[in-house]
């Protein structure tokens, strides 16, 4: 901690975890482990009826966590518009990357706003959600 009051120390950064049901947890899983090549954080089996898996990279905070529901289908994605965003501008790092959603079985497909489309590569996974991998920097 800072003795100068005049710079505060930076609040804590909140960990953001993105949930999503799946009717194949295990192979959804497998998909983008090898397709972002993300750790399998963790991982629950029957939690108040739910199972799940938990994905990302050590000590980034963000995280990915697939879930089934014992009894209950969870269906394919709501729109093609249920993207996420991966943010590669060195072109060695997007062309390994894309490479890799080919080699885990994402499907390329055209994005619903074709905007992503300019510098990027959009990709469908087993349960129609999408995930676009460009080439832009984020600069915010």
């Amino acid at each position: 901690m800072s003795d100068d009051p005049a710079s505060p120390d930076p609040p804590p950064s909140p960990v953001l975890r993105i949930a999503r049901p799946s009717d194949d947890l295990a192979a959804v899983a497998a998909q983008y482990r090898v397709g972002l090549g993300l750790d399998e954080l963790g991982r629950f089996e029957d939690h108040d009826g739910f199972d799940g898996i938990i994905l990302g990279a050590p000590l980034h905070p963000w995280h990915l966590e697939f879930t089934a529901c014992r009894g209950h289908v969870a269906g394919r994605a709501p729109t093609e518009d249920n993207l996420l965003v991966l943010y590669l501008p060195g072109e060695a790092e997007c062309a390994t990357r894309l490479a890799a959603m080919d080699a885990a079985g994402f499907a390329r497909v055209p994005a619903f706003n074709p905007y992503w489309d300019r510098d990027g590569v959009t990709f469908e996974d087993l349960d129609g959600y999408r995930v676009v991998v460009t080439r832009r920097a984020w600069g915010r």
